[in-house]
């Protein structure tokens, strides 16, 4: 029998006690790709707030690898829509990325050979590398959002939960976002990820469509029907 790697049953969410989302039911498998769609204030980011353990769900079941959400800190990533990695501050983009190591080492711990390895090929594989010893302040907004994505994958996680990890990049950061999703995916990583793009969903293993409620959800042929994206956006997809 196959391992649930997120189950979701009736679950709410939103903030305090006001629902955003209502009658999530949820069941992800070892490799899989949900991709949530949705405008902005569609409740996307709740969502994955509420996996990644941020945001208490208002009611319902949720469990991330058989606990709940939030108490596993080294084996769930997560990539928020706007991260804060201190523009105020001198950091190098290899700081930024050795952040994603934090959860392994605890407060003492010094970094090992180990970890500076996967931080040098998270980048190598983020496309950043060049631009290891820069300020990530000097940087442009899609070698940030690079930066970021080397920063997840250096926590070598389990689950993957990225929020709009396409923004900012061209169409080659487009392609290197999807690329690193598969390559993830193959070595078993579950990954959830928002964005308000239709090609991000090419590949999902299921498709879920909010607007401040499931519209659909299911495989890109049955949730990204005409009808349910005229619901969420109020045009169809073009044939």
């Amino acid at each position: 029998m196959a391992t649930t790697i997120i189950s979701a049953d009736h679950l709410c969410v939103g903030y305090g006690k006001k629902p955003v989302i209502e009658g999530v039911t949820l069941a992800l498998q070892p490799g899989e790709l949900l991709v949530l769609i949705g405008t902005n204030g569609s409740g996307k980011s709740t969502l994955l707030k509420t996996l990644a353990g941020l945001i208490h769900p208002v009611h319902g079941e949720l469990h991330v690898l058989d606990h709940h959400a939030g108490q596993l800190p080294t084996r769930v990533a997560y990539l928020p829509q706007h991260p804060v990695s201190s523009h105020t501050l001198p950091l190098q983009v290899r700081d930024v990325v050795a952040m994603g190591r934090y959860a392994h080492l605890g407060l003492f711990k010094r970094a090992t050979k180990d970890d500076q390895i996967i931080v040098e090929d998270s980048m190598r594989r983020a496309g950043i590398d060049e631009q290891a010893s820069k300020p990530i302040r000097d940087l442009s907004g899609g070698q940030q959002q690079r930066t970021h994505l080397a920063q997840v994958l250096a926590r070598q996680a389990e689950v993957l939960l990225l929020d709009e990890p396409t923004a900012g990049l061209d169409i080659n950061g487009r392609k290197l976002v999807a690329s690193l999703v598969a390559a993830e995916r193959a070595r078993g990583v579950t990954v959830v990820m928002a964005t308000h793009e239709l090609l991000d969903a090419e590949h999902a293993t299921s498709v879920m469509l909010l607007a401040q409620r499931v519209v659909a959800v299911g495989p890109p042929d049955v949730a990204l029907r005409d009808e349910f994206l005229r619901e969420c956006f109020g045009f169809t997809q073009p044939h």
